[in-house]
């Protein structure tokens, strides 16, 4: 039969190597991209899942395509510019996610766009 101090010792050793992969988990995580692969926006019809790689490798789109506006080289992300609540000037953040999105998608004739296509989350 199996000893109480046989046990122990299994248990000990089953601690160590949980509390070592763990610890080599948490030290050695892949380094974060440069650029982000999927983003989520969150809005109230419903969380649209967006992939920058579909985007930019499966079809050929460049950055300048949907970062319109560039003006010392850096992208900036939509809400620097684009509010919650737009006005006459500028165009709110759903407006213009509508328009670029929708817009390219009809121009292609490829990609989602009926409402529950992309809000589906």
């Amino acid at each position: 039969m199996t000893s109480q101090r046989d046990l122990k010792v299994a248990l000990l050793i089953m601690i160590v190597l949980l509390v070592t992969g763990i610890v080599c988990y948490a030290s050695f995580s892949s380094p974060t991209p440069d650029n982000p692969v999927r983003l989520m926006f969150q809005n109230q019809a419903g969380k649209v899942l967006f992939t920058h790689v579909m985007h930019t490798d499966s079809y050929s789109i460049e950055c300048l395509d949907c970062h319109h506006n560039i003006e010392d080289d850096d992208t900036y992300n939509c809400s620097e510019c684009h509010e919650e609540t737009g006005d006459e000037d500028l165009p709110s953040r759903a407006d213009a996610f509508h328009d670029q999105c929708m817009g390219c998608h009809e121009d292609y004739g490829a990609g989602p766009v009926e409402c529950n296509s992309c809000h589906a989350l």
